[in-house]
């Protein structure tokens, strides 16, 4: 079970979200937590407990498009959780909870370059944005 020490002087909430992720990855779910336990990990990575429970439950798969959609865009995902790691946790969230996933599977194996994923991608908006950026990775800049 995870365990979060708060009387820790180093502790951190980004050290915590990286121990929960080693954790889940490795058989430990939410089940076993407390809920004082679960609002208390919600509240460190930004959510909401429902959104947690819904993301544990998604599994660490669950936002494996990301990164090939950001590739097909020539967004570096390294470079971009590393310089705006706020926002690429947002896309990871908003990602996993998508109910596209199927679409953006298709689309993806007809070709990632055809337009129709911004209609439906809740991430669309952000991933432009992000697109317009002169990003280190790209050879263009």
């Amino acid at each position: 079970m995870l365990s979060l020490s708060f009387s820790d002087k180093r502790w951190s909430p980004i050290a915590t979200i990286f121990q929960w992720c080693r954790d889940w990855t490795e058989g430990v779910d939410l089940e076993g937590c407390g809920e004082n336990e679960v609002d208390h990990i919600a509240k460190d990575i930004g959510l909401s407990t429902w959104q947690l429970r819904r993301l544990a439950k998604l599994g660490p798969e669950a936002a494996d498009l990301l990164p090939r959609r950001m590739l097909a865009l020539d967004l570096d995902s390294n470079e971009v959780s590393r310089v705006e790691p706020r926002a690429y946790q947002d896309l990871q969230r908003v990602c996993s909870m998508c109910d596209c996933h199927r679409r953006c599977e298709r689309d993806f194996a007809r070709d990632p370059a055809i337009p129709a994923w911004k209609d439906y991608c809740p991430n669309a908006g952000t991933l432009m944005a992000l697109n317009k950026l002169p990003w280190a990775a790209r050879s263009e800049w």
